[in-house]
């Protein structure tokens, strides 16, 4: 017994050392995350699980700071090798920096969130504050074992993320149904994988270089500034209209579009492994152009199919969401599979963006999330809303694939003159 455990083991360490084994702890953390929001869903009702979509919306958003602090920390080693050192010394003391004052913020602009959520008390508005510090130091942590490709502990951090989250919940939620119950166990899960990042780093000690951590630190904070905008855009876009549903709409309906919007983040969630694979050949000259037909050919089939299992299988598709108290969006069910699948695409084309190093992209999204707001708070009803969002989405999507032509073009031309 004792040799057919260690046997497996060693199986499942070499499994999560390659790069499928980060595919799997990727997905095991969505299914975390969206196990998660069904057990909130289900066990607190349309109601409640309307004003806790909104607290995690935003604390999604938030995290686009964590999002750049990885993208940069694994540039940056990546790039220079022989100096990791010093750019994990100043990627994790930015991270820190960057975290204590974004939740120093949020803990402050609590009572702002509590009124704009209309939610019942502050103690849900200062929990997430207090997680946003977590979150983005985990960011940090996780581009240097990126960098580094490390990636047995970097998929013990992905598991880490997802794993904690629903157990907790679970058992938070049992205990007290409430949306303060919900976000004190998302607070607490959330340290779990700075833990294991933090293990992770100290057991693997670094040689000193002549380049130090205070001579490089102001590049990694404008590097991850940088690289933190496009990708904030992007999650506005994807997330902000369920705070615009929970400021314009009655507060059951507000509950039946969080909903809804589980059956987005399922679709947008389902291909990320897609983005992963495809951006080191959109990153190329040669093969851009290959690599992002392919990739929005195979979106577009997979929304394709999810939309219309998502209006053939309703009754299934509302058991995940939470049942029966969501029965009143269930024959619209499929128009938010559409938003997903939507998003998708849209991820697809803002990574096209960074790969291509286009400073136009993260306007055009931008200017999409204040059209979304702006046209969003005109809707009074559950499909109201959700067409308006999916035709802004539809419209920042084709300006964003045009755009990409173009950009083709030139550097044919480009590649023609010289």
């Amino acid at each position: 017994m004792t040799t057919t455990t260690h046997s497996a083991g060693s199986r499942l360490a070499r499994l999560l050392r390659s790069s499928a084994g980060i595919a799997i702890a990727m997905g095991v953390m969505n299914v975390g995350t969206y196990g998660f929001q069904i057990v909130s869903a289900r066990l607190l009702g349309p109601g409640q699980y309307g004003a806790l979509a909104g607290v995690l919306a935003l604390l999604l958003v938030l995290s686009v700071l964590q999002l750049g602090l990885q993208a940069t920390s694994a540039r940056r080693i990546a790039a220079d090798p022989e100096h990791v050192a010093a750019v994990e010394a100043a990627a994790l003391r930015t991270g820190w920096r960057a975290a204590l004052v974004l939740g120093a913020v949020m803990v402050l602009a609590a009572p702002l969130v509590t009124s704009l959520l209309r939610l019942d008390g502050l103690l849900p508005a200062l929990l997430l504050g207090l997680s946003v510090v977590p979150v983005t130091v985990m960011g940090a942590q996780a581009g240097v074992l990126q960098g580094e490709r490390r990636w047995l502990p970097l998929s013990l951090v992905y598991l880490a993320v997802g794993i904690p989250r629903v157990v907790l919940g679970i058992a938070f939620l049992l205990a007290w149904r409430s949306e303060t119950s919900a976000m004190l166990a998302m607070l607490v899960a959330s340290w779990v994988p700075v833990f294991v990042g933090s293990w992770a780093l100290g057991r693997h000690p670094r040689r000193t270089t002549s380049v130090t951590e205070s001579e490089i630190r102001h590049d990694v904070l404008r590097e991850t500034l940088g690289s933190s905008i496009a990708l904030l855009a992007f999650f506005a876009i994807a997330n902000l209209d369920v705070v615009v549903a929970r400021v314009t709409l009655d507060e059951h309906d507000a509950g039946l579009y969080a909903g809804g919007l589980i059956v987005t983040k399922a679709v947008l969630f389902l291909p990320q492994f897609a983005v992963v694979v495809l951006f080191p050949s959109m990153s190329e000259g040669t093969g851009s152009r290959a690599a992002l037909a392919k990739g929005l050919a195979f979106l577009s089939s997979l929304g394709a199919v999810c939309v219309g299992a998502t209006y053939l299988l309703s009754d299934l598709a509302l058991v995940f969401i939470g049942g029966r108290d969501y029965a009143g969006v269930q024959d619209r069910l499929w128009m938010f599979a559409v938003l997903g699948a939507l998003l998708a695409l849209l991820q697809l084309l803002v990574y096209a963006g960074l790969a291509r190093r286009g400073a136009s992209t993260k306007y055009l999204v931008g200017i999409g999330v204040l059209t979304l707001v702006g046209v969003g708070s005109t809707a009074t009803s559950v499909a109201g809303l959700a067409t308006r969002v999916a035709c802004i989405d539809l419209v920042v999507l084709v300006v964003l694939v045009v755009l990409q032509v173009a950009r083709h073009r030139r550097d044919d031309e480009d590649a023609s003159a010289a």
